[in-house]
């Protein structure tokens, strides 16, 4: 698997990297304490130095990139994951990298951004795809709904993905919502549902169906 995708996992690391290339060539520009965070208000609540936002956050993204790379294909049941499954693994990390660079370059020179609005907008977009992706996962160990019940069934898998799917399309239109409306209360409560509701859902199956 890992031969498979040593093309994609090496196109994807230069994407994650390509801010660093851009940082130096901005180098002279960009003052020496940069904004990496920002509070639900869209303020600047955290600085680093140009050196750790130019260089330190992307080698960082770099290794969460490698890392799922990683146990995704050391999987014992890598067989059920699809290629396009695992190209929309490959694809965030790259895609984070670049939203990231983007609004701390851009906010660093002087720019204004409604990082409030673009986050969660983002976000929404992500969960949307991802919710589509789920109902058409298999049975495996690092992608999905990981919770034991699906994982010892089958039919509980495939019954808890439909439904997180669907949710998780839910959820993702309510953030693209709050996006624009500064729902933030709404925004985290939705992330939790989304998170803990298909989990109940799985046991709730198991217990009434499956449960001996």
């Amino acid at each position: 698997m890992i031969k498979q995708n040593k093309k994609r996992l090496i196109l994807t690391s230069i994407i994650v990297i390509l801010p660093i290339i851009i940082g130096l060539i901005l180098w002279g520009k960009l003052p020496d304490q940069i904004a990496t965070h920002w509070n639900a208000a869209g303020e600047a609540d955290r600085f680093s130095s140009k050196s750790f936002a130019i260089l330190g956050m992307p080698l960082f993204v770099l290794a969460i990139h490698w890392i799922c790379f990683i146990i995704t294909t050391a999987d014992p049941k890598n067989k059920n994951i699809e290629g396009k499954t695992l190209g929309l693994v490959l694809w965030i990390c790259p895609v984070m990298s670049l939203l990231c660079g983007t609004v701390i370059y851009s906010t660093a020179l002087g720019f204004e951004l409604s990082v409030e609005v673009i986050m969660p907008l983002v976000m929404g977009v992500m969960f949307i795809i991802i919710g589509n992706y789920l109902p058409k996962c298999k049975q495996n160990y690092s992608i999905g709904i990981k919770v034991p019940w699906a994982l010892n069934s089958e039919e509980n898998w495939r019954r808890t993905h439909r439904f997180g799917g669907r949710l998780w399309v839910l959820g993702g239109v309510i953030i693209i919502a709050t996006a624009f409306l500064r729902w933030w209360l709404i925004f985290f409560v939705v992330v939790l549902v989304m998170g803990i509701v298909p989990t109940v859902y799985s046991y709730l199956y198991y217990k009434k169906y499956e449960k001996k």
